[in-house]
């Protein structure tokens, strides 16, 4: 025989008042401090000066682990001498040589080095990564820190002059993406950046240029003095002038860091896309990587300075002396100012791209003096190649200087 089941009901709860549709909204606030140190350091591979293992945690007692990321080059010549100090400090160090050339700056590359912080097991907040080289390491490692579990603490050892005045010193990270530079990239600052003028010792004399061009840019758009120093010492700037603490070389150095750093402090996320430090930085971005044979980023960055002290001379804001100097210190600094890549067309559609990255407006810094810039919003392709044959012109009339 059937039975029937009774189900016995739940009473509703009693109805509750919601807000109408337009107020399902939630404000959200937060803020993240940013505190690192940027510091010059006088024998940091000597074991008695303590400044690389404090930045990696080191006390000389307890066992700390570290991930060192290396640059192939300087890893041969100054492998040996880390190991001895990681040893020295009871500092288990994890090592992973990286290439250091423009080619290597790839997401691929930034993917290998979080797969050796997995192989590590590095922890997440008390183990760090130290990334040892020039400029292409420096962004690399810093995005790969970025990306590794949302974030882990890296320290910076640039080892080259473009890596000390520059890459190191800032918070963005980035790699290469088809024929642009940094496409893809973040914000991470390091704990630490730890710059030792030693290193520049073995740096090839290119790259010692490829460094001054972050310099010139510094004294152009903030700082007259720092012009002055650089056409003092530039017969006598190379490897070894850069690398010696002498007070010239120091200050020079110096400033341009501390140059930079108060341009970059107040802007960290550049909330603001007027950006000095973004001179010599409008066309090469998009033709360094089209150069064929290639560009340095700071030999693509003086052909794009060399463009943009030619249109403030020609709209008036640059005076022909102080012209004729700029030019004349980026050649005497062995950097190109013409580049056979750098055609009119390239140059405006370089600088369409620009526009896209600051958000629609051009904001091209151009000087108005040695020393301080202005912002314009109006270049013309007309202008561009106006500007463009006059580099050329004045490259053939000082030939000698150019070559």
């Amino acid at each position: 025989m059937a039975t029937s089941a009774t189900t016995t009901m739940r009473p509703f709860p009693p109805t509750v008042t919601m807000p109408n549709p337009p107020d399902y909204s939630w404000s959200v606030q937060a803020q993240q401090p940013v505190d690192y140190q940027v510091s010059m350091v006088q024998g940091l591979l000597d074991p008695s000066n303590s400044s690389l293992a404090r930045a990696c945690g080191a006390d000389g007692v307890r066992k700390v682990r570290c991930l060192v990321v290396v640059d192939d080059v300087v890893d041969e010549l100054y492998g040996d001498r880390f190991r001895d100090y990681f040893g020295a400090w009871n500092i288990e160090a994890a090592w992973q040589p990286a290439p250091g050339d423009e080619t290597a700056k790839t997401l691929e590359q930034a993917v290998a080095i979080t797969e050796a912080m997995s192989a590590m097991g590095i922890l997440r907040r008390t183990e760090k990564v130290i990334a040892i080289g020039g400029g292409v390491v420096m962004d690399v490692v810093g995005l790969a820190a970025s990306l590794y579990r949302r974030g882990i603490p890296y320290v910076r050892i640039p080892t080259t002059l473009i890596g000390q005045v520059d890459a190191g010193v800032g918070v963005k990270t980035g790699v290469n993406h088809g024929h642009h530079k940094n496409r893809l990239g973040s914000y991470c600052a390091p704990t630490t950046t730890l710059i030792d003028t030693e290193f520049l010792r073995t740096v090839e004399p290119r790259h010692i240029n490829n460094g001054m061009a972050e310099i010139i840019k510094m004294a152009l758009v903030k700082d007259a003095d720092l012009f002055e120093l650089l056409e003092i010492a530039m017969p006598v700037v190379d490897a070894g002038m850069m690398a010696d603490r002498n007070p010239l070389s120091i200050e020079i150095i110096a400033r341009a860091i501390a140059g930079m750093l108060s341009e970059l402090e107040p802007n960290l996320w550049e909330s603001v896309l007027e950006r000095s430090v973004d001179y010599g930085h409008t066309f090469s971005p998009s033709l360094e990587l089209r150069a064929d044979p290639p560009l340095l980023h700071g030999e693509a960055v003086g052909v794009d300075m060399a463009i943009c002290v030619a249109l403030a001379h020609n709209r008036g804001m640059l005076s022909k002396e102080d012209t004729d100097r700029a030019l004349r210190l980026m050649c005497a600094a062995g950097l190109p100012v013409t580049d056979a890549v750098f055609t009119a067309e390239l140059v405006s559609e370089a600088l369409r791209d620009a526009v896209k990255h600051r958000d629609g407006m051009q904001r091209i810094p151009l000087t108005t003096g040695i020393g301080s810039v202005r912002f314009v919003n109006d270049l013309t392709d007309d202008e561009i190649e106006r500007g463009l044959d006059f580099v050329s012109q004045w490259a053939a009339e000082h030939r000698e200087e150019t070559a």
